[in-house]
């Protein structure tokens, strides 16, 4: 088993796809008219809803201590693609200061729209590792959100009752017989399904769920992958082992289940023991149901047989990026403002204790990591049981509109799994021609 450390992974982030449902926050339309002339406005533009309140309230924060700053937050996320909304965002004129941007593709695409953030504190802070996604010959085009990790989300309570030790799931069949105690008691357990695969939401399969595996063929390099000119499927059959699982032992129809009813409606609700998501979703877990977040939340490694079990996939979900064609006032506001969120002890504060963020940057008090879920990630990464994350350095759009779409192709029973790689292949080589 190669286990590889985070300080030496090309890590990048989740997907510009990664995301829920379009919702304008904060005052974003009107808040400029209201704005004094003296006042420099900083537009935000990013899609982490997980966050949305914890954010909106640090801005405010932000502003009362700096009355000549305005900030207009606006979040996309959950089943929206928060990449389309970004690049209408900007063909209409009204161009954000702050954005966000994902590894190699990202920073290439938006690459002269970028304020290079080499000069910042928080630049300076971030762990090794973390800005290697959004870093080239001529600078660095992204600050890191924070680190987080995945894997399948399972209900203590409900492994517990249906008899489960958790520790003893190492491999895919370990888990499809996990899967097929739960099925047979699902009766007594109370659950509808022992799983909620949400096929829906391209990015959980086509990006998620395919890093687990193609990393490996990657050598946990994000570089590597995007500069591969073909994609090999190296472990396909384990990938198909693990949709299979994921799919047959899930609430049905998989392709109809999105983030919130896999999320809000399903896990955190005790209705299925196991889904596959992250430590972000920690928040909206705990404003449903407060005693599953605290209680009954634990994580279980993908595993790929005989590469990497007991691991789980850790790195950074979203780089800020600063506007390069805003005024010179405006984009030191923007680099201030980031530098406060990630360098002071308010910023840190917030961090930890209201984003329930594992940082990315040195000079937390780690210790202040709040809800198990972040800290069971933090206990991965610290403890080198950490693979990386490639998915940022697939070609543009193929994770989600190629390969997500095709695990949708199949899950409904609309083509083969040999069909479906075959189709993803051939997209990717034409892709990197």
């Amino acid at each position: 088993m190669r286990i590889v450390n985070l300080k030496r992974m090309g890590i990048a982030l989740l997907s510009v796809g990664m995301i829920a449902t379009m919702a304008a926050c904060g005052n974003a339309g009107d808040s400029k008219d209201s704005a004094s002339e003296d006042q420099v406005t900083i537009d935000i533009f990013q899609f982490k809803v997980e966050f949305k309140n914890q954010f909106e309230a640090l801005a405010e924060q932000y502003e009362k201590a700096n009355p000549d700053v305005k900030i207009n937050i606006e979040t996309v996320g959950g089943g929206s693609d928060y990449g389309a909304a970004l690049k209408s965002k900007f063909s209409s004129g009204n161009e954000p200061t702050i954005y966000n941007v994902g590894g190699p593709e990202d920073v290439e695409i938006w690459k002269d729209k970028l304020a290079d953030l080499s000069d910042t504190k928080a630049a300076d802070a971030a762990l090794d590792g973390t800005l290697a996604g959004v870093t080239t010959d001529d600078g660095i085009y992204g600050l890191p959100y924070n680190v987080e990790g995945y894997g399948v989300l399972y209900n203590k309570a409900i492994f517990e009752k249906a008899g489960i030790d958790a520790a003893e799931i190492k491999t895919l069949d370990d888990l499809e017989a996990a899967a097929k105690t739960l099925d047979e008691k699902k009766g007594e357990l109370g659950i509808d399904a022992p799983f909620a695969l949400a096929a829906k939401e391209k990015w959980i399969t086509g990006l998620h769920s395919s890093n687990a595996f193609l990393n490996a063929e990657f050598n946990n390099d994000v570089t590597e992958a995007y500069n591969a000119k073909t994609v090999e499927f190296k472990y396909g059959d384990q990938f198909k082992k693990y949709i299979d699982i994921s799919n047959q032992y899930s609430v049905q129809p998989t392709n109809s289940l999105d983030y919130s009813q896999q999320i809000e409606q399903l896990f955190s609700n005790g209705k299925v023991a196991m889904t596959q998501q992250g430590n972000w979703v920690y928040n909206s877990i705990a404003d449903i149901n407060e005693d599953v977040a605290k209680n009954d939340i634990g994580l279980l490694p993908i595993p790929i047989d005989g590469v990497s079990e007991g691991t789980i996939p850790v790195g950074v979900p979203m780089y800020w990026g600063v506007n390069s064609n805003v005024s010179d006032e405006k984009q030191e506001a923007a680099k201030e403002f980031l530098d406060y969120l990630y360098t002071t002890d308010e910023g840190k504060d917030f961090i930890l204790e209201e984003f329930k963020f594992v940082p990315a940057y040195s000079g937390f008090d780690t210790d202040k990591i709040s809800d198990p879920l972040s800290k069971e990630v933090y206990s991965y990464y610290t403890d080198d049981k950490a693979t990386g994350w490639v998915f940022m350095g697939y070609p543009a759009g193929w994770g989600e509109n190629t390969l997500g779409a095709e695990i949708q192709r199949y899950v409904a029973g609309d083509a083969t799994w040999d069909e479906i790689i075959k189709t993803s292949k051939d997209a990717w080589a034409d892709a990197r021609k």
